[in-house]
């Protein structure tokens, strides 16, 4: 008698190999992890429910600003969200580490487009982006999981990110990302007298 074959069933991990000419992490410089400068930013992608929709997120290090973008079903080459950031200034881009998904393939067309070092995290290593994983959980206060993103705006987008880049953080002292990430001065409160009619 022959032996019953079990089945074997997917384990629902995605099956990623390894994209052409990645950097390693490892290989970034060692002031990257002091976030000391502006400049550094992680990149990622927050996917919708059903797999509806995308949107790719870039969050820099030290001042944990934020930019995001809806990224339309089409080539990756031809809507790269990176490459559609209307920010930040060049002054303000060293690098960006990257997941190691399939939506950055073109990881080299989208180095091009940002004229930057763009670096991976090992496969299914998240803590090592743990700034960019965080904030897309952020992000999710607003496209809860589970939510198709296929007709998300970027006004949309651009409103959760307005908030969280205005929003004080301990981490930063209080300050908010926008005012480390523009090098704004502390303006300290002020409390004022008001005269209450009886």
């Amino acid at each position: 008698m022959s032996k019953l074959r079990r089945k074997r069933y997917a384990s629902g991990r995605e099956r990623r190999g390894v994209l052409k000419n990645r950097v390693g992490i490892e290989h970034r410089p060692a002031v990257v992890d002091s976030k000391k400068r502006i400049g550094d930013w992680e990149g990622d992608t927050v996917i919708g429910g059903g797999r509806k929709g995308v949107l790719v997120t870039l969050v820099e290090r030290k001042s944990r600003y934020t930019l995001a973008h809806p990224l339309r079903p089409s080539t990756v080459r031809g809507d790269a969200g990176h490459c559609r950031f209307a920010a930040p200034p060049q002054t303000c881009l060293q690098d960006t580490d990257l997941d190691n998904g399939k939506e950055f393939a073109e990881h080299e067309f989208i180095a091009s487009c940002l004229r930057a070092k763009v670096y991976f995290a090992k496969p299914y290593c998240s803590w090592q982006r743990g700034l960019n994983e965080n904030t897309n959980g952020l992000l999710r206060q607003f496209f809860p999981k589970g939510c198709s993103l296929l007709k998300v705006t970027q006004a949309q987008v651009d409103e959760a990110v307005y908030l969280l880049n205005h929003r004080p953080r301990k981490c930063l002292g209080y300050r908010t990302p926008h005012e480390v990430f523009y090098n704004l001065p502390v303006r300290p409160l002020t409390l004022h007298s008001v005269a209450l009619c009886t």
